[in-house]
């Protein structure tokens, strides 16, 4: 048995991994929204907390987005935040091609998030026709 203790070894509940999907324009509200999910049971995997912007663009754009996709099939749920945006749509598809649960949120204010629903999400203005894939 090892003489090693840690406030960590403490606290091993398992949550459910959820990924946070948001379009650019909540960029700065991305820390108030990993703190809602820890808040609200879960383990965020947020892409702007991981990836930053595009990593600066510092690697192929695409390379990040293999890398939001691969977060979204492992994800145990999917929390939509905001507007949806093309990319977000993207991401609400292949959750649901996998059969993950997605939820959808509205931000009123940094510590003011609340549970909308499918029907009343917005969509940015380049994809308002494009409700019926949500």
């Amino acid at each position: 048995m090892s003489d090693f203790t840690h406030p960590a070894l403490d606290v091993q509940n398992d949550r459910p991994l959820v990924y946070t999907a948001m379009s650019k324009h909540l960029f700065y509200f991305r820390m108030f929204i990993s703190a809602f999910v820890l808040e609200n049971g879960g383990v965020p995997l947020n892409p702007f907390m991981i990836f930053d912007y595009f990593l600066l663009d510092v690697v192929e754009r695409d390379l990040v987005r293999e890398g939001n996709n691969n977060l979204v099939k492992r994800c145990d749920e999917i929390w939509v935040f905001g507007a949806v945006s093309d990319g977000v749509l993207a991401e609400i598809q292949i959750a649901n091609e996998q059969g993950k649960s997605v939820r959808y949120f509205v931000i009123e204010k940094s510590r003011k998030i609340v549970e909308s629903t499918k029907e009343n999400v917005q969509l940015e203005e380049d994809i308002a026709d494009m409700r019926h894939l949500l």
